[in-house]
């Protein structure tokens, strides 16, 4: 009879711990958008520390040169000044879509959308 009692304790602890471990695991969900504090002049967006950020083609802004890295993004969250879609292929949910920032060393380019966490949509568009 103990030996029942000491197999049901354990089996029942055994499956409350199970039953902890799924539900601490999270379920897949949407991340959470890039914000600003200060009217939309800057974005914060959470994305990968040492990111690249690439150069400029041209002297308009525009473009960013995905040949030619420029610098580096240490800080995690980083703040972006705008989006610009139609550019060269970088893959992930917006294939096209690369953000404007400048890279710690204080050198003005383009960080690619793969490189940040947050969803990047709500971050204005660069005119």
């Amino acid at each position: 009879m103990r030996l029942n009692r000491k197999l049901g304790a354990g089996f029942a602890t055994a499956a409350l711990a199970v039953g902890f471990g799924t539900a601490a695991v999270p379920s897949a969900h949407a991340a959470a958008g890039c914000w600003t504090n200060d009217g939309g002049i800057r974005w914060y967006c959470n994305n990968v520390s040492g990111a690249a950020v690439y150069g400029i083609i041209g002297n308009n802004h525009s473009y960013p040169d995905p040949n030619t890295v420029v610098g580096h993004m240490y800080s995690n969250p980083s703040w972006f000044y705008c989006k610009e879609d139609g550019q060269a292929w970088v893959g992930g949910p917006h294939p096209t879509r690369w953000l404007m920032t400048v890279a710690d060393n204080g050198q003005l380019g383009f960080m690619k959308d793969t490189a940040i966490y947050s969803e990047t949509d709500p971050v204005r568009d660069c005119t």
